[in-house]
């Protein structure tokens, strides 16, 4: 009996072997199949950088031959213009030797041709301008073989394709000049004109330099800036003109957020909805802004009329003319010293203004008095009070902009304590940005959106147009398979999984994420699906 047992237990213990064993060569067979299959992942992107790689080198190849093509059609524009001048310089002093020997009438008819040569030098300064222009964006079409050809316009609204090596061309370019009918804005800075590159509108700024160097700097800061720095709520620079401080930037349909609040051309009201938005996309643009490594950057002079909205009214903000790169001080306060603070009134940060001291707090006020403006709309003189006193007498609603629509009270007060903590005059007292003020403000956005995209789902007119919470932050696309990351904001799943493999920040705040976690949003889903059906 002994014999058996002792040969039974032998067994059982051979047999819990063998099923140890398999358990581990099953395991092993599991982790096999996982590195095969993440070895061949891996052996796919090596592939796909390789022709990355040999596209992005043959595109460098091509580009530097249109660059040394291009340069020598410019030298030899370049050379006929100081032609000109020579001959115009040459001109004037025969005039002027024989102006001391003509009669009145004669002296008349010289003095008109004066000014007829005068006349045709500041053309040729604007035909400068409009060289560098399409100079510029002909070398962009070279690498970007999807851009499509420059056109010009005139008020005659003359369209002029620009082949690529005939000289001819250029010169039709310098014949559409920048016109009076073109122009869309202008203030102290300079004036900005449309125009077309292609298919696309495009706004060209040129800066009024010549008086200062304050203006160049501004021109240079701006320049320097807004290459360095790219958010979907940053305007977006197309290409400078050192020059004559010309700055193309992309063209918003709709104007500044002052020229909707104002109601300029009789432009409906914004509502409460879009309000909100705007609100969070101008918070997580300056939240961008001010953890921008190595230097955060602090914009400086935000107001109303330098928000810019899109077709869609989607917020981007611009003119960073007295933007600046902040350095460390001896408080280990980032900070930009300077003697003769820029600013707008009732907007600028009374600190900055009384001690030239420009940190991101400068732009939290300037930020909180844009809140309870867009909450209000009433002027922002004394606008900090108005709401202040409302507030203590719980009489809130009275003041609220009704034009807006019917503001959810609850949010309208959140919104109200925001606004008056970010425009507290003491900056130590001011409430930041990434920890207090878009906690609030990012769930407010996102139902915001989806009430706005739920309430005209059904009222779309025009098919065509697509709007703006359709898209994907990253891709700009429709998404067709919408997440919600960890940072409150709606992606495509695959551009927010392709994001999440190299960064552990939002795309959108430059934040830390507090989770990789994606979760589909079936109600934008939803949305989308029922506009493309309509569109079909």
């Amino acid at each position: 009996m002994d014999f058996d047992a002792d040969l039974q237990d032998r067994l059982q213990r051979a047999f819990d072997e063998i099923v140890r064993l398999k358990k581990e060569n099953f395991e092993e067979s599991c982790q096999r199949q996982q590195v095969e299959k993440e070895l061949l992942v891996v052996r796919k992107k090596a592939k796909k950088l390789q022709e990355y790689l040999l596209k992005d080198m043959q595109r460098s190849k091509q580009s530097e031959e249109a660059r040394a093509t291009d340069q020598h059609l410019i030298q030899k524009l370049r050379k006929e213009i100081e032609l000109l001048k020579i001959q115009r310089d040459e001109y004037l002093e025969k005039l002027c030797r024989a102006s001391e020997q003509m009669s009145p009438q004669q002296s008349e008819v010289a003095k008109e041709a004066y000014e007829k040569d005068k006349h045709e030098m500041e053309i040729l300064k604007e035909e400068i301008i409009q060289l560098k222009i399409h100079q510029d964006k002909y070398l962009a079409k070279k690498n970007d073989p999807n851009l499509a050809p420059v056109e010009c316009v005139s008020d005659t609204d003359c369209d002029t394709n620009v082949p690529e090596n005939e000289l001819e061309a250029y010169r039709c370019t310098l014949g559409n000049r920048l016109r009076e009918s073109l122009k869309i804005g202008e203030g102290g800075y300079g004036r900005v004109y449309k125009g077309i590159i292609g298919d696309t509108a495009v706004a060209i700024k040129i800066l009024r330099h010549n008086e200062n160097l304050q203006g160049i700097l501004q021109f240079q800061r701006e320049v320097l800036i807004l290459t360095k720095v790219r958010h979907p709520h940053l305007v977006n620079l197309l290409g400078a003109c050192n020059e004559v401080s010309a700055l193309v930037y992309e063209y918003l349909p709709n104007g500044s957020l002052e020229d909707r609040l104002s109601c300029k051309g009789n432009t409906p009201a914004l509502t409460w909805q879009a309000r909100t938005r705007i609100i969070g996309e101008i918070c997580s643009a300056l939240i961008f802004l001010h953890s921008h490594k190595p230097k955060s950057v602090v914009h400086g002079d935000l107001k109303p009329s330098n928000i810019l909205l899109d077709a869609d009214l989607v917020s981007k903000l611009g003119d960073f003319g007295i933007a600046r790169f902040l350095v460390p001080s001896d408080t280990s306060t980032m900070v930009h010293l300077t003697e003769h603070p820029i600013g707008t009134m009732f907007y600028s940060d009374p600190e900055y203004m009384a001690h030239g001291e420009l940190t991101s707090g400068s732009d939290t006020y300037s930020f909180g008095i844009i809140i309870l403006r867009l909450l209000t709309g009433r002027n922002p003189r004394e606008i900090v009070k108005r709401v202040e006193d409302a507030m203590i007498n719980d009489e809130l609603h009275t003041i609220i902009d009704r034009s807006a629509g019917e503001w959810p009270f609850v949010q309208a007060q959140q919104l109200a304590r925001i606004g008056m903590r970010c425009a507290v005059e003491k900056r130590r007292r001011r409430a930041d940005l990434a920890t207090d003020v878009w906690p609030v403000v990012e769930p407010m956005m996102q139902r915001a959106s989806l009430s706005s995209c739920l309430s005209t789902s059904s009222s779309i007119q025009d098919e065509s147009s697509v709007p703006h919470y359709f898209l994907c932050p990253i891709l700009q696309k429709i998404m067709r398979n919408p997440h919600i990351a960890g940072d409150g904001f709606t992606y495509e799943a695959d551009a927010i999984m392709d994001w999440l493999e190299t960064h552990d920040t939002s795309p959108m705040t430059n934040l830390a994420l507090p989770n990789r976690a994606t979760i589909p949003n079936s109600a934008l889903r939803s949305a989308i699906q029922e506009h493309l059906q309509r569109g079909e």
